[in-house]
């Protein structure tokens, strides 16, 4: 099957760790016998000699490059502000056109597999229509969660859903609200993320304390995740100064980055934690086995949420999560030998902190079957739906 992957969201050699979850499904799709895979990540056009430190990094990224065994092309296209949500979608559809047409006429792709809804959804059903190929849209969380509730911006997502080929969600609860938008649940597969048991695996924690120069004996609370309100590190903050009023020594880590990094440093002096609390910045996708195993407990008290990776990575190197019960959360954390749920509130999330500390979890158990859902898995059921809507389109 030769399959065209589309999505602005990769990892690419100027940011290594964005969108690293579609990498590993496009990646396990391609090691699937008999499929041959092309990405185009379009990129927003920024001229090089205008140094603005925001959109710098996308004037850096290649035209063309290879990530992993991939080969990724990256066609340029306009991104206006104040009007780019509106017009993101047609503006990436202009851009990517003409190199889609001609890696088209070279490789004859049979379908085009794209990750969310908008605007790359949307440019891709539009690209199909074009050159005559089926699409199959992925909707991820946001997409999904946040902008039809913009009301120039849900008639497009309404359009994209419609005029797809097939549709995956990552979680039950993303399909239910892909539903509420009057698409058929006939047409929407629910395919949640897996994860990769060679990176993420159960560490020694003495091991992954000695190498993160973490001290060996304390408590260690993690959280990560984009320093973004969606997020809520800010509850995280709050919830452990309750908890660390009764466990002395107790640690927090946070790795991530965001727009909100002062206002979390704020909150941090003036709840008077500097000593016990630190944010670290984003780090490396292949540091994080480290962090999760080095942790007793790992947090993410998010308001909404599609599949979120951090919460199966931590399971996977064995490290229960107190997470809030939204999204594909409680698919997730089906058990109470998993985790704990919690509300979105401080207390609540507090007392699940509290609970999770002074449980014995059975951590070998909880990564063994958390580790059971690959990519690869995952790749073959994403490989089932294109094939389903080639033959569809055949018959």
């Amino acid at each position: 099957m030769r399959i065209l992957t589309f999505t602005s969201l990769f990892p690419n050699s100027v940011s290594a760790n964005q969108g690293i979850f579609v990498y590993q499904r496009t990646a396990a799709l391609a090691d699937l016998a008999g499929n041959e895979v092309v990405v185009v990540s379009p990129m927003p056009y920024f001229p090089r000699w205008i140094k603005t430190k925001r959109w710098r990094s996308a004037s850096e990224v290649p035209d063309e490059e290879v990530v992993g065994k991939l080969t990724v092309h990256h066609p340029r296209y306009l991104l206006l502000p104040k009007v780019s949500m509106l017009l993101h979608g047609i503006s990436m559809f202009l851009g990517s056109f003409l190199r889609c047409a001609a890696l088209h006429k070279k490789f004859h792709f049979e379908c085009i597999d794209a990750h969310f809804v908008y605007p790359d959804g949307f440019a891709a059903v539009c690209l199909g229509k074009a050159l005559g190929i089926p699409v199959t849209v992925s909707a991820r969380g946001t997409d999904i969660n946040v902008f039809p509730s913009f009301r120039l911006i849900r008639p497009m997502i309404h359009w994209t859903l419609r005029e797809c080929a097939s549709a995956v969600a990552v979680s039950a609860a993303l399909k239910e609200r892909i539903v509420e938008l009057e698409i058929s649940a006939e047409k929407i597969n629910v395919i949640p993320n897996g994860v990769d048991p060679l990176r993420f695996q159960r560490l020694p924690k003495t091991d992954a304390r000695r190498r993160l120069h973490l001290p060996e004996s304390a408590k260690v609370v993690l959280s990560v995740g984009s320093l973004s309100p969606s997020k809520g590190h800010q509850f995280v903050i709050r919830a452990f100064q309750q908890v660390s009023q009764r466990h002395r020594g107790l640690s927090l880590y946070i790795l991530g980055e965001g727009a909100l990094r002062a206002k979390l440093e704020n909150l941090v002096a003036e709840l008077n934690l500097q000593h016990s609390v630190q944010l670290l910045g984003g780090r490396p996708n292949e540091e994080l086995p480290w962090w999760f195993s080095a942790a007793d407990v790992s947090c993410l008290h998010s308001s909404r949420e599609g599949w979120p990776n951090v919460v199966t990575e931590s399971l996977a190197c064995g490290t229960p999560v107190v997470a809030t019960r939204v999204g594909g959360i409680p698919d997730i954390l089906h058990s109470p030998e998993l985790g704990v749920l919690v509300e979105q509130s401080v207390e609540s999330l507090a007392e699940g902190i509290e609970r999770a500390l002074s449980t014995d979890w059975d951590r070998e158990r909880i990564s063994k079957q958390t580790r059971e859902r690959t990519w690869h898995t995952v790749a073959e059921e994403v490989d089932a739906v294109l094939r389903a809507q080639i033959q569809r389109r055949e018959e």
